[in-house]
Protein backbone atom coordinates (compact mmCIF):
# COMPACT_ATOMS: atom_id res chain seq x y z
CA UNK A 1 0.00 0.00 0.00
CA UNK A 2 1.40 3.64 -1.10
CA UNK A 3 0.92 6.40 1.02
CA UNK A 4 -1.92 8.75 0.31
CA UNK A 5 -1.88 12.09 1.61
CA UNK A 6 -5.79 12.37 0.83
CA UNK A 7 -5.98 9.24 3.08
CA UNK A 8 -8.12 9.51 6.67
CA UNK A 9 -5.39 7.05 8.22
CA UNK A 10 -6.81 7.94 11.48
CA UNK A 11 -10.14 6.19 10.16
CA UNK A 12 -10.64 2.61 11.78
CA UNK A 13 -13.14 1.73 9.80
CA UNK A 14 -10.45 2.07 6.57
CA UNK A 15 -8.12 -0.43 8.52
CA UNK A 16 -8.52 -4.33 8.04
CA UNK A 17 -7.01 -7.54 9.78
CA UNK A 18 -7.52 -6.09 13.29
CA UNK A 19 -9.21 -5.59 16.54
CA UNK A 20 -7.77 -4.06 19.76
CA UNK A 21 -9.94 -3.72 22.81
CA UNK A 22 -8.77 -1.93 25.91
CA UNK A 23 -11.17 -2.27 29.31
CA UNK A 24 -10.09 -0.62 32.10
CA UNK A 25 -12.44 -1.60 35.31
CA UNK A 26 -11.89 -2.43 38.97
CA UNK A 27 -8.61 -2.13 39.40
CA UNK A 28 -7.51 -4.08 36.21
CA UNK A 29 -6.68 -2.19 32.24
CA UNK A 30 -6.61 -4.82 29.58
CA UNK A 31 -5.52 -5.11 26.20
CA UNK A 32 -6.34 -7.89 23.94
CA UNK A 33 -6.05 -8.10 20.23
CA UNK A 34 -6.75 -10.66 17.80
CA UNK A 35 -4.51 -12.66 15.41
CA UNK A 36 -5.62 -11.94 11.57
CA UNK A 37 -3.54 -10.52 9.31
CA UNK A 38 -5.37 -9.88 6.06
CA UNK A 39 -4.45 -8.62 2.46
CA UNK A 40 -7.61 -8.17 0.43
CA UNK A 41 -10.28 -11.15 0.94
CA UNK A 42 -7.49 -13.68 2.06
CA UNK A 43 -5.99 -14.39 5.71
CA UNK A 44 -2.45 -13.62 5.56
CA UNK A 45 -1.82 -15.45 8.66
CA UNK A 46 -4.14 -16.30 12.00
CA UNK A 47 -1.58 -16.27 15.07
CA UNK A 48 0.05 -12.68 14.39
CA UNK A 49 0.67 -10.88 18.19
CA UNK A 50 -0.35 -7.47 18.08
CA UNK A 51 -0.24 -6.56 21.75
CA UNK A 52 2.63 -6.00 23.50
CA UNK A 53 4.25 -5.03 26.37
CA UNK A 54 7.10 -2.15 26.89
CA UNK A 55 9.06 -0.72 29.32
CA UNK A 56 9.57 -3.79 31.58
CA UNK A 57 5.92 -4.48 31.68
CA UNK A 58 4.52 -1.37 32.78
CA UNK A 59 2.94 -0.58 29.32
CA UNK A 60 0.52 -2.36 27.51
CA UNK A 61 -0.23 -1.42 23.76
CA UNK A 62 -1.89 -2.64 21.00
CA UNK A 63 -1.60 -1.75 17.08
CA UNK A 64 -3.69 -1.59 14.08
CA UNK A 65 -2.44 -1.36 10.71
CA UNK A 66 0.58 -2.17 8.73
CA UNK A 67 3.07 -4.56 10.79
CA UNK A 68 5.96 -3.08 10.09
CA UNK A 69 4.82 0.51 10.27
CA UNK A 70 3.81 -0.22 13.72
CA UNK A 71 6.81 -1.83 15.03
CA UNK A 72 9.04 1.30 13.89
CA UNK A 73 6.49 3.30 16.11
CA UNK A 74 6.70 0.46 19.17
CA UNK A 75 10.78 1.51 19.04
CA UNK A 76 10.25 4.96 18.62
CA UNK A 77 7.65 4.67 21.68
CA UNK A 78 9.93 2.69 23.91
CA UNK A 79 12.74 4.84 23.09
CA UNK A 80 10.15 8.20 24.54
CA UNK A 81 9.46 5.78 26.97
CA UNK A 82 13.30 5.35 28.61
CA UNK A 83 13.30 9.42 28.22
CA UNK A 84 10.04 9.84 29.83
CA UNK A 85 9.78 6.87 32.40
CA UNK A 86 6.47 6.97 34.64
CA UNK A 87 5.03 10.03 31.96
CA UNK A 88 3.18 7.75 29.57
CA UNK A 89 1.26 10.99 28.57
CA UNK A 90 4.33 12.92 28.31
CA UNK A 91 6.17 9.91 25.93
CA UNK A 92 2.79 9.59 23.82
CA UNK A 93 2.98 13.19 23.13
CA UNK A 94 6.60 13.45 22.30
CA UNK A 95 5.61 10.25 19.92
CA UNK A 96 3.04 12.02 18.30
CA UNK A 97 4.70 15.42 17.16
CA UNK A 98 7.34 13.29 16.05
CA UNK A 99 5.45 10.86 14.00
CA UNK A 100 3.20 14.14 13.03
CA UNK A 101 6.06 16.27 12.03
CA UNK A 102 8.74 13.83 10.85
CA UNK A 103 8.87 13.12 6.45
CA UNK A 104 9.40 9.24 7.40
CA UNK A 105 7.23 8.74 9.91
CA UNK A 106 4.43 10.26 8.53
CA UNK A 107 4.02 7.78 6.09
CA UNK A 108 3.87 5.39 8.30
CA UNK A 109 0.23 3.85 8.52
CA UNK A 110 -0.96 2.65 11.97
CA UNK A 111 -3.09 3.33 14.65
CA UNK A 112 -1.60 2.36 18.53
CA UNK A 113 -3.71 2.15 22.12
CA UNK A 114 -1.40 2.61 24.82
CA UNK A 115 -1.94 1.86 28.44
CA UNK A 116 -0.42 1.92 31.93
CA UNK A 117 -1.94 1.46 35.37
CA UNK A 118 -3.19 4.98 35.16
CA UNK A 119 -3.90 5.89 31.75
CA UNK A 120 -5.11 5.20 28.08
CA UNK A 121 -3.97 6.75 24.79
CA UNK A 122 -5.04 6.31 20.90
CA UNK A 123 -2.22 7.90 19.08
CA UNK A 124 -2.66 8.32 15.08
CA UNK A 125 -0.36 9.48 12.10
CA UNK A 126 -2.90 12.75 12.10
CA UNK A 127 -0.89 13.80 15.35
CA UNK A 128 -3.92 12.29 17.79
CA UNK A 129 -3.79 11.44 21.09
CA UNK A 130 -6.54 11.21 22.85
CA UNK A 131 -7.71 9.98 25.99
CA UNK A 132 -10.57 7.91 26.02
CA UNK A 133 -13.93 8.56 28.57
CA UNK A 134 -13.95 7.33 31.66
CA UNK A 135 -17.73 6.20 31.49
CA UNK A 136 -19.96 6.48 34.52
CA UNK A 137 -19.69 3.43 35.70
CA UNK A 138 -16.45 3.60 36.46
CA UNK A 139 -14.74 1.56 33.46
CA UNK A 140 -13.04 3.06 30.30
CA UNK A 141 -13.25 1.15 26.96
CA UNK A 142 -11.72 2.02 23.53
CA UNK A 143 -10.82 -0.21 20.29
CA UNK A 144 -9.12 0.60 17.18
CA UNK A 145 -9.15 -1.51 13.98
CA UNK A 146 -11.47 -2.92 11.18
CA UNK A 147 -13.23 -4.48 14.33
CA UNK A 148 -12.80 -2.07 16.45
CA UNK A 149 -16.86 -0.54 16.82
CA UNK A 150 -17.91 -3.88 17.06
CA UNK A 151 -15.89 -4.63 19.97
CA UNK A 152 -16.29 -1.53 21.51
CA UNK A 153 -20.16 -1.52 21.11
CA UNK A 154 -20.17 -5.36 22.62
CA UNK A 155 -18.15 -4.68 25.36
CA UNK A 156 -19.91 -1.03 26.39
CA UNK A 157 -23.36 -2.94 26.26
CA UNK A 158 -22.04 -5.78 28.58
CA UNK A 159 -20.31 -3.26 31.21
CA UNK A 160 -22.72 -2.52 33.42
CA UNK A 161 -23.26 -6.90 33.47
CA UNK A 162 -19.53 -8.36 33.87
CA UNK A 163 -17.04 -6.88 36.74
CA UNK A 164 -14.07 -8.49 35.45
CA UNK A 165 -11.81 -6.80 32.64
CA UNK A 166 -10.75 -9.50 31.19
CA UNK A 167 -13.86 -11.39 31.09
CA UNK A 168 -15.17 -8.29 29.52
CA UNK A 169 -12.67 -7.51 26.92
CA UNK A 170 -12.58 -11.69 26.03
CA UNK A 171 -16.36 -11.52 25.27
CA UNK A 172 -16.39 -8.50 23.29
CA UNK A 173 -13.65 -10.08 21.28
CA UNK A 174 -15.84 -13.22 20.90
CA UNK A 175 -18.56 -10.85 19.15
CA UNK A 176 -16.58 -9.15 16.97
CA UNK A 177 -14.70 -12.22 15.89
CA UNK A 178 -18.49 -13.51 14.63
CA UNK A 179 -19.25 -10.30 12.85
CA UNK A 180 -16.18 -9.05 11.38
CA UNK A 181 -14.85 -11.05 9.02
CA UNK A 182 -11.57 -8.86 9.66
CA UNK A 183 -11.35 -10.19 12.48
CA UNK A 184 -10.90 -13.39 14.53
CA UNK A 185 -10.48 -15.63 17.71
CA UNK A 186 -6.72 -16.04 18.32
CA UNK A 187 -6.48 -13.86 20.93
CA UNK A 188 -3.20 -11.87 22.38
CA UNK A 189 -4.09 -10.18 26.06
CA UNK A 190 -1.95 -8.44 28.27
CA UNK A 191 -3.17 -6.83 31.71
CA UNK A 192 -2.17 -4.66 34.54
CA UNK A 193 -3.30 -4.09 37.71
CA UNK A 194 -4.60 -0.39 37.60
CA UNK A 195 -5.23 2.64 39.83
Amino acid sequence: MTYDPHHDYADASQWRGTTILTVRKNGKVVVVGDGQVSAGNTVMKATARKVRTLAGGTVLTGFAGATADAFALLERLEAKLEAHPTQLARACVELAKDWRMDKYLRQLQAMMIVADKHETFVLTGNGDVVQPDTFETGSGITAIGSGGNYALSAALAMDEYEEDAEILARKAMAIADRICVFTNNNLTLESLASD
